[in-house]
């Protein structure tokens, strides 16, 4: 059988309190309560609203201790001159790089197909390019309709516009400020 876990009775809240105010850590509190644990203490802290505490650099129980000496212990001064430390370099501003022109690549040449190859959805076939030529919301969309490419959806040349080597892409991404 379990053994009961006290609950947290009026005095135990004052005691908490009282030992909160005091600055003692959570489980410094859970030792002396006793049958809680640091998370209990936590909890009801946070329940009851007491207020936080910043972390001083020594602990609460050092803080106690040097309020107890009865003895004043008299500290001396000293000055320490901080070393000078050799001025920093100057920061020398570079040029950007200049911009060379890029080569042009040349556009490549419209191909004027002819009007019967440019094809509607409802005439696309299997064989036919699929490359779209125009603005779809318009009457006048139709697809290049020219002949594929076995295994691709695109001419030969909507398939050079489409698939580009990795080198050539990755160059004119640089080209353009991406990386």
């Amino acid at each position: 059988m379990t053994e009961a876990v006290p609950s947290w009775t009026d005095e135990r809240v004052e005691l908490l309190r009282r030992l909160w105010d005091d600055g003692l850590s959570a489980s410094q509190i859970a030792l002396q309560i006793g049958g809680v644990s640091r998370n209990a203490v936590i909890g009801k802290v946070h329940r009851l609203g007491l207020s936080g505490r910043v972390k001083s650099m020594g602990t609460a129980s050092q803080g106690r201790r040097r309020e107890g000496l009865a003895a004043e212990v008299e500290m001396e001064v000293v000055v320490v001159e901080e070393p000078t430390l050799p001025e920093p370099p100057a920061i020398v501003a570079h040029r950007p790089a200049p911009d060379f022109p890029l080569p042009q690549k040349p556009a490549p040449e419209p191909v004027a197909l002819a009007v019967s190859e440019r094809v509607t959805i409802m005439d696309l076939r299997e064989s036919m390019c699929r490359w779209p030529m125009g603005d779809p919301t318009s009457p006048d969309f139709r697809f290049c309709g020219g002949r594929a490419i076995t295994g691709l959806p695109y001419c030969t040349q909507h398939a050079q516009i489409a698939y580009q080597p990795a080198a050539e892409r990755k160059r004119d991404r640089r080209v353009a400020g991406f990386r």
